[in-house]
């Protein structure tokens, strides 16, 4: 919200044949969750939240206006195999940029990116950034066909996880490409060096070879130009030519978001540029640029690193039921602290003290309100920290509110 982003939702499901054709990836189509509806439609669950939100921007463009900044949160579904980090369901948060192909649009995306982590207490990260153009370009230099372009794409993105040496294999068994253009490929996505605009200096001689691979380079110097001079981001991005992101969709710049602490989780918030996604079913030209955070896997690595505390119950405390001749009293107390803030669980029936305190314990509850017959005669609220194992009698609830909050 800080950035001005409006939340929009979408639908869970969509048409087959829309998330089909703007993707025209063999592999997504073998993650999609697919099935006839009872009106015999071929529908299938949304595997992210960008392709239907292309979708609902054309259906309510004149609504909407243009640019339009977006933010979502909502589950997406893909057949995956289940281990830590992926999920054939997870929760997406996804911010967006529609309607504008500027420069300043993808740096504010690198932004809300760098924010959002900060604002969760991680410091510890890097937002990795190339550019489709750069890739394509390249791909073009070097005489690779346009139809092997994707595939070529796919397999370098693999480079961190299975090698320069196998990834040349690939390139070499799977599209017949000679060693020397696998060597050269291999040779630019591993090119480092101290800073982004370094990195962009030793490519500089590139742009001599082709007007795509230009655009592509000079793209990344504007990029680099702003998020170097801002406090928030010169610090947690780089340059580097070996992501690709599987998505068809891409068109120009493309992040990827790494935890530093915890590089085997993969990356934790992606995304890139989309110019082309509404042109099959829009006359009109939606350019976009988003990115998208994975919640789920990035709580996982923040319990990883202990970064969160996980409780089993949220509640802070107890209230125990002895008696029903006291069970109004307590309702009474307990709407008292919930209405001073507090998160208050009443236990459900009347049992022993020893049970009551044991459920506390297991739910990680701190604190336990005793209120039995003596204590509502006497008026008097006694409270046990299940923390240190003390507890104290206290003469009203204000006072009580006042304990609590220390």
């Amino acid at each position: 919200s800080s950035f001005g982003y409006a939340p929009i939702e979408t639908p869970h499901l969509e048409l087959t044949e829309l998330l089909i054709k703007e993707t025209e990836d063999d592999e997504v189509g073998k993650q999609l969750f697919r099935f006839e509806d009872n009106g015999g439609r071929d529908v299938c669950m949304r595997f992210d939240l960008t392709v239907p939100f292309a979708r609902y921007v054309v259906q309510h463009k004149n609504d909407l206006g243009v640019p339009f900044k977006r933010y979502a949160i909502g589950n997406v579904f893909r057949g995956e195999q289940p281990q830590l980090g992926r999920y054939r369901e997870f929760t997406q948060c996804d911010f967006d940029i529609v309607g504008v192909k500027t420069g300043s649009a993808d740096a504010e995306i690198v932004q809300v990116i760098a924010a959002s982590l900060k604002a969760l207490g991680i410091e510890r990260f890097v937002i990795r950034v190339n550019n489709r153009k750069v890739m394509n370009g390249l791909a073009l230099s070097l005489g690779v066909e346009e139809k092997d372009t994707p595939e070529m794409l796919r397999i370098l993105d693999k480079v961190e996880k299975i090698g320069p040496e196998k990834v040349s294999e690939q390139l070499q068994g799977t599209l017949g490409f000679t060693p020397e253009v696998a060597k050269e490929l291999l040779d630019f996505v591993s090119l480092r060096a101290d800073s982004p605009a370094a990195l962009l200096s030793r490519v500089s001689n590139f742009k001599d070879k082709g007007e795509l691979l230009a655009e592509g380079i000079a793209e990344l110097e504007s990029l680099v130009a702003v998020l170097s001079n801002l406090s928030l981001t010169r610090d947690v991005f780089a340059i580097d030519f070996s992501i690709a992101r599987g998505l068809g969709y891409y068109t120009g710049i493309i992040y990827e978001t790494n935890l530093l602490d915890m590089p085997e989780i993969g990356s934790v918030c992606s995304g890139g540029r989309y110019d082309n996604l509404t042109q099959n079913y829009s006359k009109d030209e939606l350019p976009g640029v988003g990115a998208s955070v994975g919640l789920d896997r990035l709580i996982a690595a923040l319990v990883e690193l202990k970064l969160v505390e996980t409780r089993p119950s949220p509640s802070e405390v107890l209230c125990v039921l002895m008696d029903p001749s006291v069970e109004m009293s307590v309702h009474v107390a307990a709407g008292e602290l919930r209405a001073a803030g507090f998160n208050v669980e009443v236990y459900p029936a009347v049992a022993k003290l020893k049970k009551q305190f044991q459920y506390a314990d297991r739910k990680s509850i701190r604190y336990v309100l005793v209120q039995g017959e003596d204590e509502l005669k006497a008026g008097t609220y006694t409270i046990k920290d299940m923390s240190t194992g003390t507890q104290q009698t206290l003469t009203s609830i204000e006072e009580l509110i006042a304990t609590l909050r220390d």
